[in-house]
Protein backbone atom coordinates (compact mmCIF):
# COMPACT_ATOMS: atom_id res chain seq x y z
CA UNK A 1 0.00 0.00 0.00
CA UNK A 2 1.20 3.69 -0.63
CA UNK A 3 0.13 6.84 0.72
CA UNK A 4 -0.63 10.85 -0.91
CA UNK A 5 1.30 12.90 0.16
CA UNK A 6 2.12 16.55 0.85
CA UNK A 7 5.82 17.87 1.23
CA UNK A 8 5.96 21.31 2.68
CA UNK A 9 8.57 23.94 3.15
CA UNK A 10 9.10 25.13 6.92
CA UNK A 11 10.29 28.82 7.43
CA UNK A 12 8.03 31.03 5.12
CA UNK A 13 5.75 28.54 4.13
CA UNK A 14 3.82 27.40 7.30
CA UNK A 15 5.30 29.74 10.00
CA UNK A 16 7.02 33.10 9.33
CA UNK A 17 10.70 33.10 8.32
CA UNK A 18 12.32 35.75 10.66
CA UNK A 19 15.52 34.42 10.15
CA UNK A 20 17.36 31.39 11.77
CA UNK A 21 14.69 30.82 14.61
CA UNK A 22 16.00 29.72 17.93
CA UNK A 23 13.02 30.52 19.98
CA UNK A 24 9.69 28.21 20.19
CA UNK A 25 8.32 31.06 21.41
CA UNK A 26 9.37 33.31 18.22
CA UNK A 27 6.97 30.85 16.08
CA UNK A 28 3.57 32.41 14.07
CA UNK A 29 1.61 30.23 11.78
CA UNK A 30 0.75 32.12 9.05
CA UNK A 31 -2.58 32.94 8.70
CA UNK A 32 -4.59 29.42 7.47
CA UNK A 33 -1.80 27.42 7.95
CA UNK A 34 -4.03 24.96 10.44
CA UNK A 35 -7.01 24.98 8.61
CA UNK A 36 -5.04 23.97 5.15
CA UNK A 37 -3.45 21.44 6.29
CA UNK A 38 -6.27 20.01 8.65
CA UNK A 39 -8.24 19.92 5.14
CA UNK A 40 -5.72 17.79 3.39
CA UNK A 41 -4.59 15.34 6.19
CA UNK A 42 -8.67 14.88 6.54
CA UNK A 43 -7.94 14.10 2.60
CA UNK A 44 -5.64 11.22 3.28
CA UNK A 45 -2.69 13.50 3.15
CA UNK A 46 0.60 12.47 4.99
CA UNK A 47 2.32 15.73 5.91
CA UNK A 48 5.98 16.05 5.36
CA UNK A 49 8.74 18.72 6.08
CA UNK A 50 11.76 19.20 4.41
CA UNK A 51 13.73 21.94 5.08
CA UNK A 52 17.45 23.58 4.72
CA UNK A 53 18.28 24.14 8.02
CA UNK A 54 22.23 25.79 7.38
CA UNK A 55 21.97 27.76 10.50
CA UNK A 56 23.27 24.39 12.23
CA UNK A 57 26.17 24.47 9.69
CA UNK A 58 27.07 27.93 10.41
CA UNK A 59 27.01 27.85 13.87
CA UNK A 60 23.85 30.24 14.39
CA UNK A 61 21.38 27.38 15.64
CA UNK A 62 21.53 23.47 16.93
CA UNK A 63 19.74 20.66 16.05
CA UNK A 64 18.36 20.54 19.23
CA UNK A 65 16.76 24.19 18.19
CA UNK A 66 15.14 22.90 15.16
CA UNK A 67 13.65 19.78 16.64
CA UNK A 68 12.12 22.22 19.27
CA UNK A 69 11.01 24.55 16.90
CA UNK A 70 9.67 21.55 14.80
CA UNK A 71 7.80 20.12 17.99
CA UNK A 72 6.88 23.94 18.67
CA UNK A 73 4.89 23.96 15.31
CA UNK A 74 3.23 20.94 15.90
CA UNK A 75 1.78 22.00 19.42
CA UNK A 76 0.24 25.18 17.56
CA UNK A 77 -1.02 22.72 14.59
CA UNK A 78 -2.71 20.55 18.13
CA UNK A 79 -5.05 23.25 18.80
CA UNK A 80 -6.78 22.13 15.15
CA UNK A 81 -6.18 18.60 15.75
CA UNK A 82 -3.72 18.20 12.96
CA UNK A 83 0.21 17.88 13.17
CA UNK A 84 2.92 17.19 10.79
CA UNK A 85 3.81 13.62 10.31
CA UNK A 86 7.46 13.90 10.32
CA UNK A 87 10.19 16.72 9.75
CA UNK A 88 13.22 16.09 7.68
CA UNK A 89 15.93 18.67 7.30
CA UNK A 90 19.06 18.89 6.26
CA UNK A 91 21.51 21.07 8.30
CA UNK A 92 24.73 21.62 6.12
CA UNK A 93 25.58 24.64 3.60
CA UNK A 94 28.20 24.45 0.86
CA UNK A 95 30.20 26.90 2.74
CA UNK A 96 30.75 24.83 6.24
CA UNK A 97 30.11 21.79 5.25
CA UNK A 98 31.53 18.96 2.50
CA UNK A 99 29.85 18.69 -0.94
CA UNK A 100 28.47 14.77 0.57
CA UNK A 101 26.91 16.72 3.55
CA UNK A 102 25.35 19.18 1.30
CA UNK A 103 23.92 16.06 -1.09
CA UNK A 104 20.14 16.55 0.90
CA UNK A 105 20.06 20.35 0.63
CA UNK A 106 17.24 21.70 -1.53
CA UNK A 107 17.05 21.58 -4.73
CA UNK A 108 17.91 18.06 -4.10
CA UNK A 109 14.99 15.71 -3.88
CA UNK A 110 16.80 13.59 -1.61
CA UNK A 111 15.32 14.09 1.79
CA UNK A 112 11.94 13.56 -0.65
CA UNK A 113 12.97 9.88 -2.04
CA UNK A 114 13.81 9.42 1.91
CA UNK A 115 10.81 10.47 3.13
CA UNK A 116 9.27 8.36 -0.11
CA UNK A 117 11.02 5.34 0.99
CA UNK A 118 10.17 5.71 5.03
CA UNK A 119 6.32 6.36 4.93
CA UNK A 120 5.57 4.46 1.50
CA UNK A 121 4.39 7.38 -0.52
CA UNK A 122 3.50 7.10 -4.42
CA UNK A 123 5.52 10.70 -5.54
CA UNK A 124 3.38 10.58 -8.60
CA UNK A 125 0.35 11.14 -6.24
CA UNK A 126 2.06 13.83 -3.81
CA UNK A 127 2.42 17.22 -4.18
CA UNK A 128 5.48 19.81 -3.07
CA UNK A 129 4.69 23.21 -1.38
CA UNK A 130 6.97 25.89 -0.87
CA UNK A 131 8.14 29.74 -0.93
CA UNK A 132 11.28 29.61 -2.66
CA UNK A 133 13.22 29.11 -5.79
CA UNK A 134 14.73 25.84 -4.35
CA UNK A 135 11.35 24.51 -2.77
CA UNK A 136 9.99 24.24 -6.45
CA UNK A 137 13.08 22.52 -8.04
CA UNK A 138 13.09 19.78 -5.44
CA UNK A 139 9.99 19.26 -6.80
CA UNK A 140 10.47 19.39 -10.15
CA UNK A 141 13.74 17.51 -9.53
CA UNK A 142 11.55 14.71 -7.36
CA UNK A 143 8.89 14.68 -10.22
CA UNK A 144 6.17 16.03 -8.18
CA UNK A 145 3.37 18.57 -8.44
CA UNK A 146 4.41 21.96 -7.15
CA UNK A 147 2.70 25.20 -5.60
CA UNK A 148 4.29 28.55 -4.63
CA UNK A 149 2.75 29.82 -2.05
CA UNK A 150 3.23 34.08 -1.68
CA UNK A 151 4.13 33.88 1.68
CA UNK A 152 7.83 34.64 2.97
CA UNK A 153 10.04 34.36 -0.21
CA UNK A 154 7.30 33.72 -2.50
CA UNK A 155 6.57 37.18 -4.63
CA UNK A 156 10.25 37.11 -5.15
CA UNK A 157 10.35 33.40 -5.90
CA UNK A 158 7.94 33.67 -8.72
CA UNK A 159 9.79 36.10 -10.52
CA UNK A 160 12.72 34.29 -10.65
CA UNK A 161 11.10 31.49 -11.51
CA UNK A 162 9.05 32.80 -14.73
CA UNK A 163 12.76 33.81 -15.85
CA UNK A 164 13.67 30.13 -15.17
CA UNK A 165 10.31 29.03 -17.11
CA UNK A 166 10.31 26.42 -14.07
CA UNK A 167 6.97 27.42 -13.57
CA UNK A 168 4.93 25.78 -10.60
CA UNK A 169 1.85 23.62 -11.19
CA UNK A 170 -0.39 26.57 -8.98
CA UNK A 171 0.65 30.04 -7.26
CA UNK A 172 -1.05 29.66 -3.85
CA UNK A 173 -1.77 33.17 -1.32
CA UNK A 174 -0.94 30.88 1.65
CA UNK A 175 -1.57 26.89 2.50
CA UNK A 176 -4.94 27.21 2.90
CA UNK A 177 -5.35 28.23 -0.66
CA UNK A 178 -3.00 25.57 -1.69
CA UNK A 179 -5.27 22.91 0.06
CA UNK A 180 -8.07 24.09 -1.98
CA UNK A 181 -5.96 23.94 -5.09
CA UNK A 182 -4.60 19.97 -4.05
CA UNK A 183 -8.20 19.41 -2.93
CA UNK A 184 -10.06 20.10 -6.29
CA UNK A 185 -7.44 18.04 -8.30
CA UNK A 186 -9.16 14.85 -9.61
CA UNK A 187 -8.11 11.57 -7.90
CA UNK A 188 -7.42 8.62 -9.93
CA UNK A 189 -9.28 5.34 -9.23
CA UNK A 190 -6.14 3.89 -7.54
CA UNK A 191 -5.26 6.14 -4.92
Amino acid sequence: MSFRAVFLDRDGTLNEDTGYIKNPEEVKLFTGTAEGLFNLKNAGYKLIVISNQSGIARGLITVDDVKKINEKINQLLSVSKVKIDEFYFCPSHPDYSTEKETRCRKPSPELVYTASREHKIDLQKSYFIGDSVSDILCGFNANLRTILVQTGQGKESLSILQKENKIPSFVAKNILDASNYILKQPVSDNN
